[in-house]
């Protein structure tokens, strides 16, 4: 829990300071209160004291009251401040943070955990620091203060009070021992049950057409029970706290009082006003400590679970991505564009086999170099090594004559455009998601972004959309076809102007004639520029430059289509069962 408050600032730590100076304020404040009902107990039992004394000692507990409550009110205020602004940087640390990871790191993180652990445990710590700052600093301080007080004020009273602390000790350290284990549990279940929505709010459709509706509120149903019956054993086991405090309170009262009873009916009729004045006093000041005790021990109980938080938002934030950035950033003049493979072979963490085995190619400027193969010969994860979404296990990749390894990863991606296999749109318009982010080397035009969607042969619907180019996407495009979300995502990489163009099985949504104009477009385009093309159908990279047939993570073949077909049996069998016996002649 600790760890985490190294990422607070001199600001916080000021506030802090502040906060600390009004806490000792409104402690000294509160416990000169009962000094001055002391003081009125005396007067008003003293015969011939003056009623202006009593209005006087009056005033000023008035004025002391006040002044706590002002002094309460400022602590709030500056507490709420160092804990919004600790979680808003909290936030944003934790957001940069994940957006440097690579694809290992996210794939050692859920989805939903990292959800959970930007909202819902931020929030917990947040909570706990708003408590600490009001609660937690005041309470000890209090205690330590009132018991000081206590002493010297009778032996009797003060064994009372120990007798007292001691139970309440003894309840809470029992009630953590049952508690903590199940707050650990209850953030991995709330988890568990961001999981579970995500998936059925992103598969609504898949549920819908399986009719699995009830299916799916079961498995909702089982999480959201189990986070349930969790949280009322930690609830059902906190509420025993209120009424055993009252009891342990009303019993210290009536305790002080009865022995008070006994202490002053064996005393001189001289001392028995000052011993019922202590008691009074005394009174005061025990039931200030155990409060005080009461209010620390609700602190301990949030503790466990704001530590959870901590600990979970400490592990993202201490993970060291795998995907270190170079110096470089650009390659060799007289290598623009071109994309060399050297012995590459790759595993991913933990796999008993490599993916990729000792793969070797050259793409040379305005080539277009086209990789099939059956499902899981690592089509997808031999490209996804360009961009650096994973690093080689052996080998080397390089761009331009450049090692990738050794480029800044901002200057090694704005040689890129990069389309993906599953279309990926963001909630804005068409206009925001074609010229998405940084644009590259270009700068953002309406023009680029009109050329863009021309060659993209997304021009017909989009002029269709309400709104053309400022027409409302929905967040993951849900709004669109498949095919649009497609075009759309072509478009965004045509508007980056790239060095090298990467299509992952891009063109899979189209049909035959969108997609023979769209590769007859981008070519004319994109003579000038690389293109790596990973496809299923064979029409989509048949007039390919280079076409590379992967089977089991290994190059079985190289060249043109029409060579493959003489020398590679797996393409050929993958071009027999595409396309009839003329279409192949």
């Amino acid at each position: 829990m600790i760890k985490i408050f190294k990422y607070f600032k001199w600001k916080e730590w000021f506030m802090t300071a502040i906060s600390l100076v009004f806490i000792v304020v409104q402690v000294w404040l509160s416990l000169k209160l009962p000094a001055y009902m002391s003081m009125v107990t005396r007067l008003t039992q003293i015969p011939g004291s003056a009623i202006s004394d009593i209005w006087i000692n009056g005033g000023y507990m008035l004025l002391c009251a006040l002044g706590s409550f002002v002094s309460a009110i400022i602590v709030g205020y500056f507490a709420a401040r160092i804990s919004s602004s600790f979680a808003q940087r909290l936030r944003a640390i934790l957001f940069d943070k994940v957006d440097s990871f690579s694809m290992e790191e996210l794939n050692r993180f859920s989805t939903s955990s990292l959800i959970t652990r930007s909202t819902n445990d931020i929030t917990q710590v947040q909570m706990f620091i708003v408590l600490a700052l009001q609660i937690a600093i005041r309470a000890p301080i209090m205690a330590i203060w009132a018991l000081t007080k206590i002493l010297g004020k009778g032996v009797d009273f003060v064994y009372i009070v120990g007798i007292a602390l001691l139970i309440v000790i003894s309840m809470v350290t029992i009630l953590m021992i049952r508690v903590i284990p199940k707050f650990k549990k209850m953030q991995v279940l709330t988890d568990n049950i961001t999981r579970v929505t995500r998936e059925n709010l992103t598969g609504l459709r898949v549920v819908k057409a399986y009719n699995a509706e009830n299916y799916q509120e079961n498995k909702f149903e089982t999480a959201n029970e189990e986070l349930t019956s969790t949280q009322m054993f930690t609830n059902r086991a906190m509420s025993i706290m209120n009424p055993m405090m009252t009891v342990i309170m009303n019993g210290l009262s009536l305790a002080i009082y009865w022995v008070g009873a006994y202490v002053i009916e064996a005393a001189s009729m001289v001392d028995r006003l000052t011993i019922f004045s202590n008691m009074v006093v005394f009174s005061s000041y025990a039931i200030q400590v155990i409060m005080s005790f009461m209010i620390l021990i609700m602190i301990f109980i949030m503790l466990p679970r704001a530590t959870v938080a901590a600990n979970r938002i400490n592990e993202v934030l201490d993970t060291e991505p795998n995907i270190l950035e170079g110096t470089q950033t650009d390659g060799k003049s007289n290598s623009i564009g071109e994309i060399t493979f050297n012995n590459v072979s790759f595993s991913y963490p933990g796999a008993s086999a490599p993916v990729l085995e000792n793969i070797s190619f050259s793409a040379k400027h305005g080539e277009t170099v086209a990789f099939i193969g059956s499902t899981g010969s690592g089509k997808s994860t031999l490209i996804n090594l360009i961009p650096r979404f994973f690093d080689t296990t052996e080998g080397e990749v390089l761009i331009d004559g450049v090692n990738v390894r050794e480029y800044k990863l901002e200057n090694l991606l704005d040689k890129i455009g990069y389309v993906p296999q599953q279309s990926v749109l963001f909630k804005g318009t068409v206009e925001s998601n074609v010229a998405y982010g940084d644009n590259g080397k270009t700068s953002y035009s309406k023009d680029a972004v009109n050329k863009a969607i021309e060659i993209a042969q997304a021009t017909d619907f989009v002029q269709n959309m309400d709104g053309t180019l400022d027409a409302s996407i929905s967040q993951g495009g849900a709004n669109i076809s498949g095919g649009q979300k497609q075009r759309i995502s072509i478009a965004r990489a045509i508007c980056r102007n790239p060095e090298i163009y990467i299509f992952d099985d891009s063109f899979s949504a189209l049909d035959y004639k969108t997609d023979r104009v769209l590769r007859t477009a981008l070519k004319e385009e994109t003579a000038h520029v690389t293109n790596i093309i990973v496809a299923q159908r064979i029409g989509t990279i048949i007039d390919a430059d280079q076409i590379i047939v992967l089977d089991e993570g290994k190059i079985v073949g190289k060249g043109k289509h029409k060579e493959l077909l003489k020398n590679c049996e797996i393409y050929k069998e993958i071009a027999m069962s595409q396309l009839s016996e003329d279409e192949l002649a």
